[in-house]
């Protein structure tokens, strides 16, 4: 775990939630060591934005820092205004072809309940990819163990993932495809179980609706120089 690099992603996904504030304050906050590593690898940013706010009564937002690092990728992500208490999933969800995801918009409602459910966003969005769990490469969505959000609603998560082994499960779950992190989008979810959610709303196979609702997305971008 290169901890140089996380102290720069914690400044960076604290700072601010704007992609170019976060740009900004990473060259201005990190040290000088931890500016020279990312600025010489890849890294990407994700601001999310609240969804359902009908079921959370809240505004659920997240920033998310993602950095190349040889072998490694360093994932940070920052999270507040989540339901307390509970586990939330979180991934990134994306089409298995050359077509870029972005986040649902209202339209995306199209059986008219009220509320945006897992399966509508994949008109989108696409599928669930990659789980930010405590082992994002085992790709194992239904059981990694997601964060929990504290008594205010926050949570912080911070993953150094093999990025060989992420690309040979990616390419085996998705026909030779590689993960691409600027044609993906970062989805948190999780609802309390007593929500009130219509019969209407639809998930992931027997996993429950309050399980997989989405409460924030954002689109991830490479930041660039």
């Amino acid at each position: 775990m290169n901890s140089t690099l996380f102290t720069a992603l914690s400044l960076t996904v604290a700072a601010c939630l704007l992609p170019a504030c976060m740009h900004d304050r990473m060259h201005a906050d990190a040290s000088g060591a931890a500016r020279d590593t990312l600025a010489a690898n890849p890294h990407y940013m994700a601001t999310l934005h609240p969804m359902n706010r009908n079921v959370t009564g809240r505004d659920a937002t997240a920033t998310a820092a993602f950095v190349v690092d040889g072998d490694d990728l360093l994932v940070r992500i920052d999270a507040k205004g989540l339901p307390p208490g509970i586990e939330h999933w979180q991934h990134f969800h994306g089409f298995a072809d050359d077509r870029a995801a972005a986040c649902p918009t209202a339209r995306a409602d199209v059986n008219s309940d009220g509320i945006i459910d897992l399966i509508e966003t994949e008109a989108a969005a696409g599928t669930t990819m990659v789980p930010f769990d405590t082992d994002p490469a085992a790709m194992d969505i239904a059981h990694g163990q997601y964060p929990h959000a504290r008594p205010d609603g926050t949570f912080s998560y911070e993953q150094t993932v093999s990025m060989p082994a992420l690309n040979a499960a990616f390419a085996k779950a998705f026909a030779g495809q590689t993960p691409d992190l600027d044609r993906r989008v970062v989805f948190i979810h999780g609802v309390v179980t007593d929500a009130k959610l219509p019969t209407t709303v639809a998930s992931l196979g027997p996993i429950p609706a309050h399980v997989t609702l989405p409460i924030a997305c954002g689109v991830i971008e490479r930041v660039r120089e």
